[in-house]
């Protein structure tokens, strides 16, 4: 049944993914992070206050959500067997984001090929947070991709790992981890104090994911008829070139494997970042690889449903 409910959750993700108006424990999870943080900045001004609060905040907000939704499933299969399994494809399937991912990528696209680019940068303001206003059709591209490669690992590797771990409870506690580096993660100075503790173990939970997302995407991307030996070659020579551990690790094989670049400067929140190069431009990215970035995505996450369902299988069984 545990198999089968991990099987129809990636479903229902590839299938309907996010729809707007159905109740959602990430949006509750972030509607409370938003209330606890003004309690906390009421109260805490200096940068040394705000750093306990921050810790304070991804303690009470990781440690209830993990409670509530390990109480929520014990309650459902007390009740009755059936009701608990489908509490528990309701949880895996809230904490996936393949489908809600490929959308926001190609809500980007589509009016960028129609020569919309307005439009296109407003789709792009929605899910990055580098100034979109003035990008050129290459640099939209880039972020693009970007985004879906690092998006990857923790909206789909991340959450099968920690269901993986420790079910459904841990998968939303994942989550809500995810949800605090979103919300307050940020490196500009409204968000460095308060959220330092949520950027840093946002980087830890992503420790492992991260690193099974370059050979993932590198094994996807030879069943994706793309360059599987250059994803392997500069995953692994680029994976330190961005200022998160992570983040490279994924966006370095997609590099690879489309034989583009990304990274480099951005602006943020009004201040340029220089970031150094991923990849090599072996030619200029296009909108066509946005598309290629998205079925390396579903591709790698299929392969990582397989490899836990089966690693699962071998060390418990089928139950």
């Amino acid at each position: 049944m545990t198999l089968l409910a991990w099987c129809v959750a990636w479903i229902l993700d590839l299938l309907i993914g996010d729809p707007q108006n159905w109740p959602h424990p990430v949006r509750w999870i972030g509607n409370f992070i938003s209330l606890a943080q003004q309690m906390i900045r009421r109260h805490c001004h200096s940068d040394r206050a705000l750093r306990i609060g921050g810790g304070v905040l991804w303690l009470v907000v990781v440690g209830m959500t993990w409670a509530i939704a390990w109480g929520a499933l014990a309650l459902a299969r007390t009740i009755h067997p059936w009701l608990g399994w489908i509490v528990e494809v309701w949880m895996i399937f809230t904490v996936l984001a393949g489908r809600s991912l490929a959308t926001a990528a190609q809500d980007v696209e589509r009016p960028l090929r129609a020569g919309d680019l307005e439009e296109s940068r407003n789709k792009l303001s929605w899910i990055v947070g580098r100034d979109t206003s003035q990008l050129a059709p290459e640099q939209i591209n880039r972020a693009v991709v970007e985004t879906v490669a690092e998006n990857t690992v923790d909206g789909i590797i991340a959450p099968l790992f920690y269901l993986l771990l420790g079910g459904a409870p841990l998968a939303m506690a994942y989550k809500a981890v995810n949800t605090l580096d979103s919300m307050v993660g940020y490196k500009h100075e409204k968000y460095r104090a308060i959220g330092m503790v949520s950027a840093r173990l946002d980087d830890v939970a992503n420790f492992i994911p991260a690193r099974l997302s370059w050979l993932l995407l590198s094994v996807a991307a030879v069943l994706c008829g793309n360059d599987g030996a250059r994803a392997l070659r500069v995953g692994w020579r680029d994976r330190y070139n961005h200022s998160s551990p992570n983040c490279a690790w994924a966006e370095a094989p997609v590099a690879g494997a489309l034989g583009i670049r990304l990274g480099g400067p951005n602006d943020y929140f009004g201040e340029r970042v220089e970031k150094p190069w991923i990849g090599d431009a072996t030619r200029n990215v296009t909108v066509d690889d946005i598309s290629r970035t998205i079925r390396l995505m579903w591709v790698a996450s299929t392969l990582v449903l397989v490899l836990f369902l089966v690693t699962r299988w071998l060390v418990v069984g089928v139950a």
